[in-house]
C-alpha cells in the first residue's frame, strides 16, 4: 500500500475539514462543539503525519513492513476524529463512546511502530 499517497490525501481532507470547521461552521458551533471539532482535526493532522512516517520508513527500509501500522492509524483517525467531527456537528453523546476505541487504535499504532523499527 501506498501510504506517502494516502497520508497525502489524508493531509488534504484535514486542511479542508480544518477550514470548514473555522468558517463554514462556525455559527453551528457552541463552545464545545468548537472544542471537539479541533480537537478532531488536531489528531487526525497528527495521525496524518504517522502515515507520512509508515510511508517514508517503507521507502528507506523496504523490509520493515509497516502496513498493519498504517492501517491501524488509518481506522484511529476514522473512529477518533471521524466520531469526534459528527458529534461536534450533530451533538450526538453516544458517539463519543467510539472515540476512545479510535484512541486505543492510535496506541496500537504507535507500539506496532515501535516494535518493527526497534
Amino acid at each position: 500500500m501506498n501510504f506517502l499517497a494516502i497520508g497525502a490525501i489524508s493531509g488534504c481532507l484535514v486542511v479542508i475539514l480544518g477550514a470548514f470547521g473555522a468558517h463554514g461552521l462556525k455559527d453551528v458551533f457552541n463552545e464545545y462543539g468548537k472544542s471537539v471539532y479541533e480537537k478532531a482535526v488536531f489528531y487526525h493532522m497528527f495521525h496524518t503525519m504517522a502515515i507520512l512516517l509508515v510511508g517514508l520508513i517503507e521507502k528507506i527500509q523496504p523490509g520493515i513492513q509497516l502496513s498493519v501500522a498504517g492501517w491501524v492509524f488509518i481506522s484511529g483517525i476514522i473512529l477518533f476524529s471521524g466520531s469526534l467531527y459528527i458529534l461536534s456537528v450533530t451533538g450526538i453523546k453516544l458517539l463519543g463512546m467510539i472515540t476512545p476505541i479510535g484512541g486505543v487504535l492510535f496506541i496500537i499504532g504507535w507500539v506496532i511502530l515501535f516494535l518493527k523499527v526497534r
